[in-house]
């Protein structure tokens, strides 16, 4: 399951409920993806170690570690290692590329305005059965990382009908299917407007995170090409997690002034702004190591 796997690379660190927490730093793996997605993906697949390094290099990576980090990227399946004399290569795999896609175009339509809302909501009753219960952490995370949020241990929902296939799917890895159903619904005269996103999510948390996140980038202010290449990296590293924190509640939902959207317009805008440094600052590293 592609999402899982995208979404495990951004967080470290068990927490209660089955959750996982993401890292301010993150580990060497999760920011070599960042550079692969962001760099490696776009301009060939193909990477010398020395370009990995000194990328991770500008992220606070050690190189002994960063050479860790490509060997276990490497374990998993999505690079390989080409020798060319006494040097490697890595190349992505389809299997790399195919998750790096993926991910990639979640990170960067993550934010977009969607159509207005049509009040339905997806619903997924999940009780596990007393023999199972060791699923019952699995399930949750699970369904979290595809943008489902709790109203009890039972129930979760989202405002997205058509992620339906992501709730089967998670249903069916887990052998769910049998005791669970999944339906469309509409709030039918409910206290107060936005009473199930406040019980389904941490919304207040949420919009902490994205304050911080713009906080952050506001501070930075790279000149030269390295510091624009680091600049763009610890962006798109920090802003990968949000898709997979951010349920993506409709706007007739949210709070006023939602952080979210002033904390996309900045990730677009500083992109933008840092990318043709970055593309160069790598291809000039690839150039010196061929």
């Amino acid at each position: 399951m592609f999402v899982e796997r995208l979404a495990q690379s951004c967080y470290n660190d068990p927490v209660p409920g089955g959750r996982s927490r993401a890292r301010s730093g993150g580990s060497a793996k999760a920011q070599l993806l960042t550079v692969l997605g962001e760099l490696v993906l776009p301009h060939g697949g193909r990477a010398w170690t020395r370009s990995l390094v000194d990328a991770l290099g500008l992220l606070g990576i050690e190189e002994r570690n960063a050479r860790q980090a490509a060997a276990r990227t490497a374990d998993q399946g999505f690079i390989a290692g080409e020798k060319v004399g006494r040097r490697v290569r890595w190349v992505l795999t389809p299997e790399g590329r195919e998750l790096l896609t993926t991910g990639t175009r979640r990170i960067y339509d993550f934010g977009v305005a969607a159509a207005t809302w049509d009040g339905q909501w997806l619903v997924v009753l999940c009780p596990v059965p007393e023999d199972q219960r060791g699923k019952r952490q699995h399930l949750r995370r699970r369904l979290e990382f595809a943008g489902f949020g709790f109203l009890s241990a039972t129930v979760a929902l989202s405002p997205h009908v058509d992620r339906q296939h992501l709730a089967l799917d998670v249903l069916k890895r887990l052998e769910l299917v049998d005791t669970a159903v999944v339906f469309r619904a509409e709030e039918v005269a409910l206290p107060a407007r936005g009473a199930l996103w406040q019980r389904a999510w941490d919304l207040d948390g949420l919009a902490a995170q994205y304050r911080a996140f713009e906080h952050d980038v506001r501070s930075r202010t790279p000149r030269s090409t390295t510091e624009q290449t680091a600049a763009l990296l610890a962006l798109v590293h920090a802003w990968r997690r949000f898709p997979f924190e951010d349920p993506e509640i409709p706007d007739e939902l949210l709070p006023r002034r939602w952080p979210g959207h002033a904390a996309k317009a900045l990730f677009d805008e500083c992109h933008a702004r840092w990318s043709p440094a970055a593309v160069a600052w790598f291809l000039e590293r690839e150039r010196a190591s061929g």
